[in-house]
């Protein structure tokens, strides 16, 4: 059956495979739920076919390219995906059709895509993932080529100019568009990341962690250049060398395009006894690594990208009551709120310290983790950002509301009343992804 005109939804998608990407799977998850047609255009990871229906959203592939490594390989990258994307959506185009193009950067280079169909009429949503020059200049030393930054910012104001709305994921992110994209703030949407609270649940901890009979200090997440990891692994040095504490090991789960170089100062820093790189695991291995923790971390530095960027790791780390350690950086205070212990940003043995005082207060670690799961309940799950980006779309396709089912009405999809605040307990865990910041 043809689906309703003016309610088809084509997004565009480059750094992350589909459904891989939780926040796409779960934007794309919701609006289907809320009867939208919505179309996934996006590289394969090895394995996956094409095509593919999930859910009810229709996954377009395309061959993923090699990993980019240095600029020259980051401009063949998103060149490629580019390309690929407007060819697969001129398919989609002449069989069945879109309405709107929803673009997730990075890249912002879909912004072309989004301009030529502007041409015929479709509207153009722009989901701010991340911040595209600040991200730049924290993934290279020095800041990168000046050249390179301020073509990435004029690529995100054309991006800004162009999209008839913006979705973004925290106020800090909604006030660049404002000042640098001179996006109107009626035409911005805060759609901020979560985890639904039926993910939220118990598992049982990851033995082999267990009986090694110390604090488990945990991690989850990108191991990209700019994610902060290295700033970790010297702090445990100091944990070591400086405050002589040997009573703990820290699992480290995910990758990136740092972790072989993250592998290798864990050696030279003597950490090889005291620390497990995990790579990229299943989810529930995921949930039992994280579930044996008694610390969690997030070592991100301070700088214009973290600074103004929500991690994801943040929420997951508070869904499973787990205390914090972190630098104090605005979207970390803001994230977890009373749930943390926060230190002087980019303070190596600072950060030990504060991991040492919580490693000999149990207490406190018990009191920090009921907060964060309180707060998770309470405000930061996903439930909550549903209704943001269903208004969004209200306003993007104002016609299209008579074919829009009431999303209240979809099983497993809550969105008032709020939920009341369930008992917390130590091992109480979400299905953790890696990959994610925003």
């Amino acid at each position: 059956m043809k689906a309703p005109s003016n309610n088809r939804i084509l997004m565009l998608l480059e750094n992350q495979a589909y459904p891989q990407d939780v926040r796409v799977r779960r934007e794309a998850n919701a609006l289907t739920a809320a009867g939208y047609t919505v179309s996934v255009i996006c590289p394969a990871k090895p394995g996956q076919p094409s095509r593919e229906v999930i859910k009810g959203v229709r996954i377009y592939r395309y061959p993923e390219p090699s990993g980019a490594n240095g600029f020259l390989g980051y401009l063949w990258e998103y060149a490629y995906s580019t390309a690929a994307s407007f060819a697969i959506s001129m398919i989609v185009f002449f069989h069945g059709g879109f309405d709107v193009i929803h673009a997730h950067n990075p890249p912002d280079t879909f912004v072309f895509i989004a301009a030529f169909y502007k041409m015929f009429g479709k509207r153009f949503v722009f989901d701010h993932h991340d911040l595209s020059p600040e991200m730049y200049e924290a993934r290279i030393p020095g800041g990168g080529n000046r050249v390179v930054y301020h073509a990435l910012v004029l690529l995100e104001k054309l991006t800004c100019f162009l999209a008839n709305h913006v979705i973004t994921t925290n106020e800090s992110y909604k006030k660049i568009e404002m000042e640098r994209g001179g996006v109107p703030q009626e035409r911005i949407t805060v759609v901020r990341n979560g985890i639904e609270l039926d993910r939220a649940r118990n598992t049982e901890p990851e033995r082999a962690l267990v009986e090694k009979g110390k604090i488990i200090i945990g991690y989850v997440g990108v191991m990209g250049f700019q994610d902060g990891v290295d700033y970790l692994l010297r702090a445990l040095h100091h944990l070591i060398h400086d405050l002589r504490r040997t009573d703990f090991y820290c699992v480290l789960v995910g990758a990136g395009d740092a972790w072989p170089k993250l592998r290798s100062l864990a050696q030279q820093l003597g950490l090889d006894a005291y620390v497990w790189f995990t790579g990229f695991v299943p989810s529930e291995k995921m949930q039992s690594c994280m579930c044996a923790a008694d610390i969690c971390v997030a070592p991100e530095p301070s700088n214009p990208f973290t600074d103004r960027s929500t991690m994801v790791k943040m929420v997951h780390y508070m869904s499973i009551s787990k205390p914090i350690v972190a630098f104090d950086l605005p979207e970390h205070r803001f994230t977890g709120a009373d749930a943390a212990i926060y230190v002087k940003p980019n303070d190596e043995l600072a950060f030990a310290k504060a991991i040492s005082e919580l490693m000999d207060d149990p207490r406190r670690r018990e009191a920090l983790g009921a907060l964060g799961r309180r707060r998770f309940e309470a405000e930061l799950a996903w439930e909550y950002s549903v209704p943001k980006l269903l208004e969004a779309y209200q306003a993007i396709l104002p016609t299209a509301k008579k074919t829009v089912r009431n999303v209240t009405e979809e099983p497993g999809i809550e969105l008032a009343p709020r939920p009341k605040p369930k008992s917390v307990h130590t091992t109480q865990t979400a299905r953790l992804e890696s990959g994610g910041r925003t």
